[in-house]
């Protein structure tokens, strides 16, 4: 047993790079997106092949097993161990030169395969290869699987397009190895040239045979190819350090033919049949994996087959040829770039999809890409789905028809005895079934822990005995991932959900979703690491955080990585007291991003006020969720002794204003908001109503529209009066107010009941104040007894307030039938025109728009309506994605300035400043608007607030 004190020193000397054994670094490093997890010692981040040897001649000298790692999107579980992991993301990730005239790139193994496309698409290259995680996997990890994607009906496996490695071998050889037995370490030609009938008989010939090692590469009649044996070798054999890749000419024009079947089987036997037409893409889908808001050709089951071309028309002729040869049901032929961008996301976004079956239920990987001779597929299929029925387990196929090589996520019950137990014996069976059908147990991912114990029954006992001699010659001191592809772990042995908790945890909000389970909730993230993308396209948020820090501790995965590690007790060992998980906490900025954008719907800005909440109970928190988490308070007590004026100028003290802000915890950077000197409701009170002859509907006063920003509620009467709507505001008083006119005086009323605010409780959900949020909550619902015994709509003109009532409202009143009732009534501006004026035509505004979708919009509300309401108004161009970085109390605390301002500069500021001049600014949230004023000097509007103007004119 090594001392680790004495590693960690030895390491420190040795590496340049960062070496990190703290707590949150192991956690974040005890799985990938498999159903596996092993606890490491630490992580080392090398700078350069010099640090990856020195690690390796430290780990060596005490016994220690590392562990080369990417972006942890391996689903076999061989991105994980228990030593000392080696994190490739944080320096070595350049392109380090590209070579349009050879059509070659030389990389480092963490440059993520978006980078290298990015940088090849203006000389008309790409990298083959494409896996759906192209966002976030690397070329290293790529090359460690051999990887494929999509487009391996074109261009093949990862192995197909590596043409030299540069290897640090265990024992510090620096190694190149290439064709003609190029970098071959000692003792290994002898190897092979004793195994040749072997090799020539023992390997089954399928486009997608990942499983085992290449060595039949290694051949004389397949040129001796040592860097294509070393593809799809796990981090077993060697450390990668540089890689010359090749790159393929990408098509200049592309179409999509959606092709429709009635059944999965029905698109498989067609796959292989399409092949000669040569494809881009051959890929399949059923229709338990598609949202009912896809329009896709009607059918049960889709092949998606890509063409290409030098021009639109060569594209498409060639994806018209194919939907005449095809036997279909129906068809579509998709040209817009745009539009082919969308269904392909539906289809890269199956892998966290196929993780909950349509009724909820969690499936998990495992048997996740087994591959069979393309022209089985279809018998395969029919097999495959009678042995889960034999078992009594479920799942949805899809993925690569055209190469035989199927995706799936089954429904294990991996949480007891007997449930891991079906989990072996299937995985026995289909392993059997795969073969019987001259299969691979894996066609992309590779075997790691899943299926490596299972290879004598592909490759029999000698191949197999092959294998570890391979592996002897190239670490014959078993360092390098031990546990994987030779001498493995079982199957069902450490199984990342073995360490929670088997009870439910005592938590605040209800977790519908799954079935009140906080663990449950956590377990949703499986891993795909969607949220560690560097960018985002379109009206997309997740994860802004991460995209500022580039760290994993501020990815969705990383917080949920963290969370799980705090329910298992081992790594992070305070619970809800731990420091670890509430810093990775810190930096989230609630926005609800990943509630829509995760393939699996984690909504960690709920995680995140439930951990608040019991992180500080009894104790003292920090002072911005006394200043922030109770605005509503503070700015009430200036309302109703009239002192905005003087909170005003208190605050334009420099002084002054430094020293609240000190006090407050919020950041010395930040302006204080101006308070208005007459609030919404107060106006209300003085106004001559407009009768009207519409439906009744009641206009939420949030505390933002209230205090801060009454302007727009005075716009969004106007609008909505001008639509013949009735508008009312909620009750003022609790028992007996009425729909309200916020003036109930009677004097009876004033006898028997308490005056009131309604709120949604926005600011102390999003700092963990949970049991204030429900006093607040329940005293709202009170209020609103009248209007929820009416047909009115509550509409909600702040979306973060709007998506609280919708979504957390219910969540954290699960035991009150009203927060549901209220949640189903709560009407955005645009939506309540669309409902309820649908003959309403608004004024022609003409004008170009700029500016962002609000974050709590795009993830809770759905922007639709908003859209339709533009278009009518005569409001060209789309809003920008992200997030403006605000989000409330985030960007006002202490700490979080340059991450918020960060976050701005991605996508809301550009797209501000390079708008035309004549652009309105659209900003429906009121810190969508401060920041806008306070980074930019510029001037945002709420939607209601255009349309208001332009009816004036």
């Amino acid at each position: 047993m090594t001392d680790h004190r004495d590693l960690l020193a030895g390491l420190r000397a040795a590496v340049r790079g960062e070496v990190d054994f703290g707590t949150t670094a192991r956690a974040l490093t005890t799985m990938d997106a498999s159903n596996y997890r092993r606890v490491p010692l630490g992580v080392v981040a090398p700078r350069d092949a010099d640090d990856v040897a020195a690690a390796l001649s430290v780990c060596r000298t005490h016994g220690v097993p590392v562990v080369p790692r990417g972006g942890g999107t391996s689903i076999a579980g061989q991105a994980t161990g228990t030593g000392v992991v080696l994190d490739f993301t944080r320096h070595m990730n350049r392109l380090l030169s590209l070579d349009p005239r050879t059509r070659t790139a030389v990389v480092q193994p963490g440059l993520v395969l978006d980078r290298l496309q990015e940088a090849a698409a203006p000389h008309g290259l790409r990298f083959g290869p494409d896996p759906s995680t192209h966002g976030r996997c690397t070329l290293g990890g790529m090359i460690g699987n051999n990887s494929c994607g999509s487009h391996s009906v074109a261009w093949g496996t990862t192995a197909d397009s590596v043409r030299e490695l540069s290897v640090v071998t265990p024992r510090g050889e620096r190694l190149r190895p290439g064709r003609s037995w190029a970098g071959a370490p000692a003792g290994l030609r002898e190897l092979v040239d004793g195994e040749l009938a072997r090799l020539r008989t023992g390997f089954p010939d399928l486009p997608r045979r990942i499983s085992g090692y290449a060595v039949d590469a290694l051949l004389p009649e397949r040129g001796g190819d040592v860097a294509r044996s070393l593809c799809g070798s796990e981090g077993t054999l060697g450390v990668l350090t540089e890689a010359v890749v090749d790159l393929v000419r990408a098509p200049r024009a592309r179409a999509l033919a959606v092709l429709a079947y009635a059944d999965e089987s029905g698109a498989a036997e067609a796959a292989a049949g399409l092949l000669p037409f040569g494809p881009l893409t051959v890929e399949g889908m059923a229709a338990d994996l598609v949202p009912s808001s896809v329009d896709l050709p009607r059918g049960g089951a889709w092949l998606f087959v890509e063409t290409g071309g030098d021009t639109d028309e060569e594209a498409r002729a060639r994806a018209d040829a194919i939907v005449r040869a095809a036997d279909v049901v129906d068809s579509l032929v998709v040209t817009d770039p745009a539009r082919q961008r969308t269904l392909w996301r539906v289809r890269e976004d199956a892998s966290g999809t196929a993780t909950r079956m349509p009724d909820g239920t969690e499936a998990w990987p495992g048997w996740e890409d087994c591959a069979v001779p393309p022209a089985r597929l279809g018998a395969y299929l029919r097999d495959f789905r009678g042995l889960l029925a034999a078992h009594g387990l479920r799942g949805a196929p899809y993925g690569h028809f055209g190469d035989g090589c199927i995706h799936v996520r089954i429904d294990f019950d991996l949480l007891t005895g007997p449930g891991v137990a079906r989990f072996r014996s299937f995985s026995e069976e289909l392993a059997d079934l795969v073969v019987a059908h001259g299969g691979s147990l894996s066609g992309e991912h590779g075997d790691g822990q899943a299926r490596a114990e299972l290879l004598p029954r592909m490759y029999g006992a000698e191949t197999v005995a092959l294998f570890e001699r391979v592996k002897a010659v190239w670490d014959p001191d078993d360092l390098l991932n031990p546990g994987m592809l030779v001498r493995p772990a079982p199957l069902d042995a450490g199984l990342r959900f073995s360490v929670l908790p088997r009870e439910p945890v005592d938590v605040a909000f209800g977790y519908p979703a799954d079935a009140g389970d906080f663990s449950a909730a956590v377990r949703r993230c499986v891993g795909v690491a969607k949220c560690r993308t560097a960018s985002v396209s379109g009206a997309a948020v997740m994860c802004p955080s991460f995209r500022a820090t580039g760290e994993e501790r501020h990815s969705t995965r990383g917080r949920a990585r963290l969370l799980h590690e705090m329910l298992a007790g081992e790594v992070v060992t305070d619970g809800w007291r731990s420091t670890e998980v509430r810093d990775a906490l810190d930096l989230c900025l609630s926005c609800k991003g990943c509630r829509s954008d995760c393939p699996v719907g984690v909504d960690m800005a709920t995680y995140k006020a439930e951990f608040l909440h019991h992180h500080y109970e009894g104790r003292r928190r920090p002072a911005a969720h006394y200043t922030m988490g109770w605005l509503p308070v503070w700015l009430g007590w200036v309302a109703r002794t009239r002192t905005a004026a003087v909170a005003n100028g208190l605050a334009s003290v420099g002084l002054l204003a430094r020293a609240a802000k000190r006090l407050g915890g919020i950041a010395r950077e930040r302006g204080i908001p101006r308070v208005a000197g007459e609030t919404f409701t107060r106006w209300w009170r003085g106004r001559r109503a407009s009768p009207g002859d519409g439906a009744l509907v009641v206009l939420w006063p949030d505390t933002f529209t209230e205090h801060l920003s009454p302007s727009v509620g005075r716009a969004a009467v106007r609008v909505l009066e001008s639509a013949g709507l009735r508008v009312a505001l909620p009750p003022t008083l609790r028992p007996g107010g009425r729909v309200g006119d916020a003036r109930s005086r009677s004097a009876l009323s004033l006898l028997t009941a308490r005056r009131a605010r309604v709120c949604c409780g926005l600011t102390y959900i999003s700092t963990g104040q949970l049991d204030r949020a429900r006093t607040v909550l329940t005293r709202t619902l009170d209020l609103l007894e009248p209007v929820l015994a009416t047909d009115a709509p509550l509409v909600v003109l702040e979306p973060s307030c709007a998506a609280a009532l919708r979504t957390d409202a219910p969540e954290l009143l699960h035991d009150d039938p009203r927060a549901a009732r209220l949640a189903a009534r709560v009407l955005t501006f645009a939506e309540t025109l669309e409902r309820y004026a649908p003959d309403w035509t608004p004024p022609p505004v003409n004008r170009p728009v700029t500016g962002q979708t609000h974050c709590h919009q795009h993830a809770v509300l759905g922007e639709g309506p908003d859209r339709r309401l533009r278009a009518a108004a005569g409001l060209t161009g789309d809003l920008a994605g992200g997030c403006c970085g605000l989000a409330g109390n985030f960007g006002f605390e202490k700490g979080h300035y340059e991450v918020s301002a960060a976050c701005a500069g991605e996508q809301l500021l550009p797209a501000v400043r390079e708008a035309p001049e004549s652009s309105v600014v659209l900003a429906d949230g009121f810190s969508c608007r401060t920041q806008l004023d306070q980074l930019a000097g510029v001037r945002g509007r709420h939607l209601a607030e255009v349309l208001a103007e332009a009816l004036e004119d």
